[in-house]
């Protein structure tokens, strides 16, 4: 009965499982940073709502000739002067239209960041992705050599109470399995940075259990690398060649802001009981102040503009041919080199434990082919996950973190 009430009031502790391509949605579908992005755009949307109304009509009533009786027979209606007015600002030079095709490039500027921002961020999901599954496969590598030692403790053990075999050889082997276990927690240490580095990335705020689906082996072919592809795609261009129309459009604005605009006005006037109408117009004098200032600054924002892409274009074509060559001798570097490697080292791990056990090779050959093997195999996935991590060096070369 008290078995029963363990079973069913005892929390189970379960582990998420999470793969890249989850990790990918949820980090696109809940980041903070991109609501943040989903924000400014909404803003940048306001502000071309705003830009394409017309100004206001302005209702004035005045009143002149005001006295007190004090100074003489005062009547209102003969005595005083009454307006009535309405005037409306009538812009030139199309300054709406170049307002609102501003505010219109800004808001695509807004878009083009989220895009950039959400390509960044990808990349920085996957390459922490790859980081956690690196480490976590080299925690279960050390849970393989701690159990192997963990054998071959119990080997030495039944041997010494046997007589077959000298102490000393048994503490050397429990130093051994010792040694292992202290970098064992270690690795672990590090897979629980890792962990929790790759959940903050996807823009978690809980930092529960999750067990990663370990893809680290037969990785898909990486994209091909492709200039003008890249040129187009990668977000750090489109926001330069929005920055561009942003900064062209805001010339166009500011030399039409150097045309003055009307204002018209049409009203009633009562003066001396008579019954007049009023009319009138006034517009600036563009004697001093010809919006020359802002002119000049926008051409010079343009000529900024352009250099920032051509430095920007640039910079792409040379991380795309660095991460073309590293993904390719990464790629040699696991399959010619690393992988036979690691073969040749566990068989002669197998080899040296069988021939101890035969009595055919003494301790220390035995330890270190087991300590050769550990570090072949912790090389061999820190080769894997360095050729993922080039592939997603070139992904994001590519401007592929969609």
């Amino acid at each position: 009965m008290r078995l029963l009430v363990l079973l069913f009031t005892t929390p189970i502790l379960w582990a998420e499982p999470l793969t890249l391509a989850r990790a990918i949605a949820e980090t696109v579908e809940r980041h903070p940073l991109l609501a943040a992005a989903d924000g400014r755009i909404g803003t940048a949307q306001g502000l071309l709502e705003q830009a394409a109304l017309r100004p206001n009509p302005r209702l004035a009533f005045q009143i002149e000739n005001l006295r007190g009786s004090w100074q003489g027979p005062f009547s209102y209606p003969r005595d005083t002067d009454n307006f009535v007015w309405v005037q409306q600002t009538i812009e030139t030079a199309r300054k709406r239209q170049f307002r609102t095709e501003l505010a219109g490039v800004n808001r695509q500027v807004a878009e083009s960041a989220r895009v950039l921002l959400r390509q960044q961020l990808v990349a920085r999901v996957k390459q922490a992705w790859w980081v956690a599954i690196g480490a976590e496969r080299a925690r279960k590598v050390y849970a393989e050599t701690r159990t192997t030692f963990a054998q071959i403790v119990d080997y030495h053990q039944i041997r010494v109470r046997e007589g077959a075999m000298a102490e000393a050889d048994l503490i050397r082997v429990r130093l051994e399995a010792e040694r292992f276990a202290l970098a064992a927690n270690n690795t672990d240490l590090a897979a629980e940075r890792a962990r929790i580095a790759l959940l903050r990335e996807m823009g978690r705020s809980e930092f529960g259990a999750v067990e990663l689906v370990d893809e680290l082996e037969g990785a898909a072919p990486p994209p091909a690398a492709e200039v003008d592809k890249a040129l187009n795609e990668r977000g750090e261009l489109a926001v330069a060649r929005r920055v561009i129309a942003a900064a062209r459009a805001n010339q166009q604005l500011q030399v039409a802001q150097a045309r003055p605009n009307y204002d018209v006005l049409g009203g009633y006037k009562r003066t001396m009981g008579q019954d007049t109408a009023l009319v009138g117009l006034q517009m600036d004098l563009p004697v001093n102040n010809r919006n020359q200032g802002n002119v000049a600054a926008a051409v010079a924002e343009i000529r900024v503009a352009e250099n920032g892409l051509k430095a920007g274009e640039a910079l792409v074509k040379a991380e795309l041919q660095t991460a073309e060559v590293e993904v390719r001798m990464r790629r040699k570097q696991v399959d010619e080199t690393l992988g036979p490697l690691r073969q040749q080292a566990e068989e002669t791990a197998r080899i040296a434990a069988a021939a101890y056990r035969e009595g055919g090779t003494d301790l220390l050959r035995l330890l270190d082919a087991q300590r050769l093997q550990l570090e072949t195999q912790l090389v061999y996935v820190q080769a894997l996950v360095d050729y993922r991590l080039a592939v997603v060096n070139l992904e994001t070369a590519m401007g592929a973190n969609q």
